[in-house]
């Protein structure tokens, strides 16, 4: 088997953490390689942000992962999305940007991942981001690679939106991702001059610029191991095999679903379960596609008495208008995802930071791009932030090319119930707030019938989603943590010259969409990587409700 290409880093997959890398890593001098199975990200239905539901559905763009019989949601295959092109995810997403709360990395710090506690990693979302329209750049980045964008928000059910949630009596806050995230406000989005702003437009495309930066194509089988240190990469071409040999360390960055698929191919994984699929062992990791975790959520869709949404474009007149204005000037409806405003908040006393999510969206449609029903109509996206549920990834057989079997085990803590109904009401009681009340004609989902818990409980079974935020199942950990995957300078346990950078590290799922978090885990990385000294923590202290403890808002 040929070894024509090496570099000092070879990193597999070219998404969210791999493309921060390679731009990294590349611009401190050293030779990278970049392996990506999927195509090119060009073309309007992957570069405009309002046509975003088309690539998340199309197999060009897509690995087309979808889970087993869930048993909690009526033995539902769920989908499961996954980019399969430069970008990876973030070349299909929604485009939504959030950080997560501060005490989401702080929870991770507790939970054995040392230095990645909110002051630790604060410094790199302010170098990643270059923030526009934020009210408080203490709190943010102004001129990093990843551009961060605020939709217009024309349309005035997102302020409506908003200002119910302050009459239910929630705080509205200016920024989410800066000192305060509990609360209503604007959403933002990786959308940059009316372009999906990537991971590939932020980072590769100026990577892949430099003479030390290069894009392979092809399909990863194994991580290439000798005397217990990683030293290349098996993969293919069409009918061509060959080894990339990595002269420094090999990179793993192809996300929670296929991270932990190669590890299991190359031997890295549970003993008994790699041998059930011939595959010699190499580091008996107990971990290894273990704590998979997600964000669950349920579109609650109201039926509009104003012919004020979005419905009104629904059609193949407007859609061709709207298609054509972008095209040629990167204007209109076009370029934004249309999701710009959010909320966050805690869905009772005695929780400190928020654990229900708002996506409002000005249209009752599924990110299938299916209208719910036919008429003019609104809807918030709503889940609870931290399931207990969690689930596995797991090789279905030793052939690199079959998809791993991927079981969420959505639902099967008995607490999700109750928070999921708890959102679902909370969600209801904004919707019954006069700035909202006015534009309701009647509730589309889960319908005014359903006010039990056990009517709720059925509609969830049958309508509930997943959010596409995938993580944990290669989670970072202490070194000594027998679960763990990666110890806290992401170095894979039990093998030498092989790191892992990516949302599969997350100990614990982060609050809100996880893209963020995901490309600043790849900027983190390649300090460790490089042996750099991690950038000086933060000590700005964000806000916490003064009286979580005894109040719900």
């Amino acid at each position: 088997m040929s070894s024509q290409f090496e570099a000092d880093y070879v990193i597999i997959g070219a998404g969210s953490a791999g493309c921060a890398m390679a731009y990294r890593l590349s611009e401190a001098g050293k030779s990278v390689l970049v392996i990506e199975h999927g195509g090119s990200d060009a073309g309007p239905f992957i570069q405009m942000p309002a046509a975003l539901s088309y690539p998340m559905n199309m197999s060009r763009y897509d690995w087309g992962y979808t889970s087993e019989p869930e048993a909690a949601l009526g033995n539902r295959r769920l989908a499961c999305p996954r980019g399969k092109v430069v970008g990876g995810s973030s070349s299909i997403n929604g485009m939504v940007y959030v950080r997560g709360h501060a005490h989401d990395f702080d929870t991770w710090a507790e939970m054995g991942a040392t230095g990645w506690s909110y002051a630790d990693v604060l410094p790199y979302f302010k170098r990643m981001e270059h923030a526009h329209g934020v009210p408080d750049k203490a709190w943010r980045g102004t001129d990093g690679p990843l551009h961060i964008t605020r939709g217009p928000r024309h349309n005035p059910l997102y302020h409506a939106f908003v200002e119910a949630g302050r009459q239910a009596g929630y705080p509205v806050t200016q920024d989410y991702n800066g000192e305060q995230q509990e609360g209503f406000g604007p959403f933002e989005q990786t959308v940059w001059k009316g372009r999906r702003w990537s991971a590939a437009n932020a980072y590769l495309r100026p990577a892949l610029k430099r003479d030390n930066c290069t894009l392979l194509r092809g399909l990863v089988h194994r991580i290439v191991i000798e005397d217990g240190r990683a030293v290349g990469v098996e993969m293919s071409h069409g009918s061509t095999q060959q080894i990339v040999r990595a002269r420094a360390e090999v990179v793993l960055a192809a996300g929670a679903i296929n991270s932990p698929k190669l590890l299991m191919l190359s031997g890295i994984g549970p003993a008994a379960h790699l041998a059930e699929h011939g595959v010699a062992v190499v580091a008996d990791r107990a971990g290894v596609g273990q704590n998979l975790q997600d964000h669950l959520e349920m579109y609650v869709q109201y039926a509009a008495s104003k012919p004020i949404t979005l419905y009104k474009y629904w059609n193949l007149i407007s859609k061709a208008l709207i298609g054509a204005r972008w095209l040629f000037t990167g204007t209109g409806l076009g370029a934004s995802n249309n999701f710009e405003s959010c909320g966050f908040i805690r869905s009772r006393a005695g929780i400190a930071y928020p654990d229900i999510q708002f996506h409002f969206l000005p249209l009752a449609v599924r990110y299938d791009g299916r209208v719910a029903a036919a008429g003019h109509g609104f809807q918030a996206h709503v889940g609870p932030m931290r399931s207990k549920s969690r689930g596995t990834v797991t090789l279905a057989s030793a052939d690199p090319a079959a998809a791993p079997v991927i079981r969420f085990n959505y639902m099967t803590a008995p607490e999700d119930w109750d928070e999921f109904r708890r959102a679902i009401r909370l969600t209801r009681e904004v919707f019954a707030q006069p700035a909202m009340a006015k534009y309701v004609k009647h509730e589309i989902q889960p319908g005014s019938a359903a006010q039990s818990d056990d009517a709720l409980d059925d509609a969830i079974r049958e309508h509930a989603e997943s959010a596409y935020h995938p993580c944990g199942t290669c989670k970072m950990g202490r070194a000594d943590d027998p679960d763990a995957v990666v110890d806290p300078e992401n170095r894979v346990i039990g093998v030498d010259g092989l790191r892992l950078a990516d949302s599969s590290i997350f100990p614990q799922i982060t609050n809100g969409n996880l893209n963020g978090p995901s490309i600043m885990v790849g900027e983190k990385a390649a300090d460790h990587i490089l042996g750099r000294t991690p950038l000086s923590a933060a000590n700005q202290q964000p806000w916490v409700h003064p009286d979580w403890q005894t109040a719900q808002r």
